[in-house]
This record gives structure tokens, C-alpha cells and sequence, in this order.
């Protein structure tokens, strides 16, 4: 079984629920304010291992009580956190999200010590990766570090899973060269520069963004997912819960099948078990809060993640 490394963002979130999101220039009263660990790279590295992965996380926090909490969070998951630095210069990242009724979301981001992740960290990231390890990037941290570590790990023989979000970094021009590339639909449309508004829209735009090289997922939310692999497309169907909070779906969905790729599931059953977790992550309320363990992909869907060939309904 091989090891997932990820180079990304730890962020601290900070989460009001409200009934309804606001509109420009409005203001809406919502409950207390969570205080939580997030950031897309450490989520990610969380789900992989509350999955049974043996996850390493890279990245930078600040010198401050939130990247104590930040690295304190991962240990306690079971993340190695040898490689996460504490930055004097800039505070720890920061996240401001609004949840609705339904699970619907905005998040606005102050990057902090995430926008200095740089070459330090990518030779931190390569140094020890094996054939077989799945390297995970996102675009919360700078382009250039991403594209580095993307082409240092497949030269190292990692299998490099970029979630190209928030897709603005790559707008206007080809995803780098990856295994796989995993986008939501409206990242999807911004990448390929067509609308995707349903699963044949999401076969288009994940063929056209396949171009570049490698596999692509299209996640479609409760419409399930696209995956396009060896000039074929496979739509993954979702599975059904009642969405509370769809913050860290996405995460979710990525870590999992980091995970199943990392322990040897062929593709399409990798896809299927990340459509489970993120469903069961928009089930619960909060960021890291809500990702699933293997328990709870058994109570709620009856998956086996020890099968041999991927999940078993």
C-alpha cells in the first residue's frame, strides 16, 4: 500500500450558519461563530487518513495559537506534521464562511502563511516519495509551488492528484500535466471555458481538460461525478443523504479517493468510494468536523473498504 503526501493549505475557519446566504450588500443575522481547523490540503490529508491512509502533510502556518491548534488537529488524526512550517513573518491562514439552510456556501480566504509555501516545502514533499505514493495538491497555495511539485513527484514516480481549486490560479490556460484532475462544475466550466450545467456538460468539459494528460473527475455534487479515463467516459452516480453542510464535500471526496488509489482500488471504484465520503461529509455540519470515518461509510452505505477490488454495497 503506498503513502499520500499532500503539499496545501491549513487554514482556520471561522463559521456563521445562517438561513439564507446574503446578497451583495446585504446584511443577515446568523447563529455563533465556530471557531475551526480547515484548509483544503489539511482536510484532504484528514479524510485520507480517517480512511485508513498514512498521510504526510507539508505546508506552512504562523507563529500563533492558530497553527498551534492548526498542527495539534492533525496529530490527532494521525497526520505526520514533521514537514509543516511555522512562520514567523506571516500569521496562519484564515478562512470566512457562511452556511445556509441546504449546505450551500461562500467562503472567502486570507492565505497568510499558505501564500509563502514555496520550493523549502516541494523538497520537502519529494524527499522520501515511492512508487506507488499519491501526491495530493490544491491551488490554496502559489501556482508555482503547485506546478513544481507536480512535476518533481511524477519524476519521483508519485501518482500527483491536483484539485484544481479555486480554479482562478489555472483560468486561461492548460492544467499542467497530472494523473489525475479533479474539478466541481463550476471549475470545470472556468477551466474548459464552456458551461456545465448537467452530466453531459461535465463529459465535455472533462474531455476537453483531459487534453492536458492524465485521468479527470467532474464532481456534480448530488448528480454524482464524471470521470473521464482512457478516451471514455464513466458517470459515477451519488449517493442519496440529507445535505446539511457541503463545506468540505469536496475534501472529502478527494481525500477518500487518495486514499483508495494509494492502497491500489482501480479508478472507477476509487471515484465511487469519494462520491460516498462526500456525501456523508454534506450530511454533517462543519469542515473537518464532518469527514467521514470507515464506520460511517458502513453505517450509512454499507461500504467495505477492505474489499479487495474497492467498496462493496
Amino acid at each position: 500500500m503506498g503513502r499520500v503526501a499532500v503539499l496545501g493549505s491549513l487554514n482556520m475557519d471561522l463559521v456563521v450558519q445562517t438561513k439564507e446566504l446574503p446578497l451583495a450588500g446585504q446584511t443577515v443575522v446568523g447563529d455563533r461563530l465556530h471557531t475551526l481547523p480547515g484548509g483544503k490540503g489539511a482536510n484532504q490529508a484528514v479524510a485520507a487518513a480517517r480512511l485508513g491512509a498514512e498521510v504526510r502533510m507539508v505546508g506552512r502556518v504562523g507563529s500563533d495559537a492558530h497553527g498551534e491548534e492548526l498542527i495539534r488537529g492533525l496529530v490527532e488524526d494521525g497526520v505526520e506534521v514533521s514537514a509543516v512550517t511555522r512562520d514567523s513573518e506571516e500569521p496562519s491562514g484564515a478562512a470566512l464562511i457562511v452556511v445556509a439552510a441546504g449546505g450551500q456556501n461562500m467562503i472567502t480566504l486570507a492565505p497568510g502563511a499558505n501564500g509563502r509555501v514555496g520550493e523549502e516545502e516541494v523538497e520537502a514533499l519529494v524527499r522520501g516519495l515511492a512508487r506507488g505514493d499519491v501526491v495530493v495538491l490544491q491551488l490554496e497555495v502559489p501556482l508555482q509551488a503547485v506546478l513544481s511539485a507536480a512535476e518533481r513527484a511524477r519524476r519521483a514516480g508519485a501518482r500527483v492528484l491536483l484539485n484544481a481549486a479555486p480554479s482562478t490560479p489555472l483560468a486561461g490556460q492548460p492544467p499542467p500535466p497530472t494523473d489525475l484532475l479533479v474539478v466541481n462544475e463550476a471549475e470545470a466550466a472556468e477551466l474548459a471555458g464552456e458551461p456545465v450545467s448537467d452530466l453531459a456538460g461535465a463529459e465535455r468539459a472533462a474531455r476537453r481538460l483531459a487534453a492536458s494528460g492524465g485521468a479527470v473527475v467532474v464532481t456534480m455534487g448530488a448528480a454524482g461525478a464524471v470521470l473521464w479515463d482512457s478516451e471514455k467516459a464513466t458517470r459515477v452516480p451519488a449517493r442519496a443523504v440529507d445535505a446539511v453542510d457541503a463545506t468540505a464535500a469536496g475534501d472529502a471526496f478527494v481525500g477518500a479517493l487518495a486514499m483508495a488509489l494509494a492502497a491500489g482500488w482501480n479508478i472507477t471504484d476509487a471515484v465511487g468510494l469519494g462520491t460516498a465520503a462526500g456525501a456523508a461529509a454534506a450530511s454533517r455540519l462543519g469542515a473537518r468536523s464532518s469527514l467521514p470515518r470507515s464506520a460511517d461509510l458502513d453505517r450509512l452505505f454499507g461500504l467495505d473498504l477492505h474489499a479487495t477490488r474497492g467498496p462493496q454495497p
